[in-house]
């Protein structure tokens, strides 16, 4: 049972004074192209008007089967919207206590770079705003995979005292796996051009750094201090290892590394090598347990009375950090494309209507976040578009987001211009 801090406030459309047989059948309409299109088999949509959820439906089914339809309290694997979630509210409580700084050498905490020419200088601001020339990516699993099977010195079917980090059904990963994506990492290259290349490496190093710099595992830490606090109690990691009532979405039919339908352990294979533990992937959560996150941080660190981070925190962390880059990410958190108002919504990311100072994050399976304290409007968007194979990319291709995201911003506005 949540607290009454809490609960999350409920709203109708015509209370919030938007005509919703207008709204109900554009979003409809949008979310049909979207299943017939194979863009996704089942997706639901939350969003929040002056802090009250004002929608809130399900659409389709879990797979194109049709058998089990998506229901309101379902659970979705988050993929990279984990990095605002899970990693990026542990280091803004550091940073504002006063135990990290943006502007110092990120090689001061994480004291293996300390001695590599070129990353000992990049800074934990850098780093955040993907500005540092990092490279994006590392695939880890060639380490762990010859001729399309599993090395049992990296993974086994049981589990044993050297083998406890379970990352699938029947797969456990070595418990040191870490040091050598650590290392892996240390030696990865760096750009000499300063530009901005998104990258999840540093997501990975980010749990071992704040159980480091907090004593506490990263989990613990972040569970303690946001995801109970708020009530967010599906909010976690390796759902399927804890007794849930509510039904996990499954994402890929993976046929490469756990040659199963993967359903409640985690997507991403670097975070999957993890344990399913880990900064760039690996939560799962309900559209109403993340909504509890995002209302949070739409109000800059405080909801229903409580406040968990500074708001001066926020807004930094919120705000475009190289502009004269051309970068227009915040720190941990995605923006609008610069001079988003001035593009047509099929350029536009996301929608046109947003306001400068908004931010969010999306996710690889289909996922999408974002907050806007100036129009005081939280979207959340969950699908499971990489079901059955990731090759499905029709929810970028029609853009469904962003035309969801646009019916409410346009509803809202013309609310606003009956009202003047």
């Amino acid at each position: 049972m949540c607290s009454l801090s809490a609960q999350l406030s409920y709203s109708s459309l015509n209370e919030a004074g938007i005509d919703s047989l207008s709204l109900n059948h554009k979003i409809d309409s949008i979310m049909t192209l979207g299943i017939h299109n194979n863009a996704f088999p089942g997706a639901q949509l939350l969003v929040a008007k002056n802090n009250k959820v004002i929608f809130h439906k399900g659409y389709g089914y879990h797979t194109y089967d049709s058998i089990q339809p998506v229901e309101l309290d379902d659970i979705y694997d988050l993929a990279s919207v984990t990095k605002i979630m899970g990693p990026l509210p542990a280091l803004m409580k550091l940073y504002e206590e006063g135990k990290l700084d943006l502007d110092e050498p990120f090689s001061k905490y994480w004291k293996s770079w300390k001695h590599r020419k070129d990353k000992k200088d990049i800074t934990l601001r850098e780093i955040l705003a993907h500005q540092s020339g990092l490279v994006p990516y590392i695939i880890f699993l060639s380490k762990v995979m010859r001729n399309r099977n599993l090395k049992k010195r990296f993974i086994r079917s049981t589990p044993s005292p050297n083998f406890q980090l379970q990352a699938f059904e029947n797969g456990y990963v070595k418990n040191n796996f870490n040091r050598k994506i650590y290392r892996m990492a240390k030696r990865s290259k760096v750009s000499d051009d300063k530009k901005y290349v998104y990258s999840g490496l540093t997501f990975l190093i980010f749990p071992e750094l704040i159980q480091q710099v907090t004593g506490d595992t990263y989990e613990k830490y972040v569970t303690t201090h946001f995801y109970n606090e708020l009530g967010a109690t599906t909010l976690g990691f390796n759902p399927s290892k804890k007794k849930l009532k509510n039904t996990i979405v499954p994402t890929e039919v993976d046929t490469l590394y756990r040659k199963v339908l993967t359903k409640g352990w985690v997507h991403d294979e670097n975070a999957s090598l993890l344990g399913g533990v880990s900064g760039n992937a690996g939560l799962f959560s309900t559209a109403e347990d993340l909504a509890r996150m995002m209302l949070m941080y739409q109000n800059y660190g405080e909801w229903n009375g409580k406040r968990y981070l500074k708001e001066e925190t926020v807004k930094e962390f919120a705000k475009i950090q190289y502009p004269e880059n051309d970068n227009r990410r915040g720190l941990g958190f995605d923006k609008p494309l610069i001079g988003n108002d001035t593009l047509a919504l099929k350029d536009a990311y996301p929608a046109p209507e947003v306001s400068p100072k908004s931010f969010g994050h999306s996710g690889f399976t289909g996922t999408f976040v974002w907050a806007d304290p100036e129009n005081k409007l939280t979207f959340i968007f969950l699908s499971n578009r990489v079901y059955p194979t990731r090759e499905n990319r029709n929810l970028y291709e029609l853009n469904i987001r962003g035309a969801l995201q646009q019916v409410f911003y346009q509803a809202d506005s013309t609310q606003n211009r009956l009202r003047k």
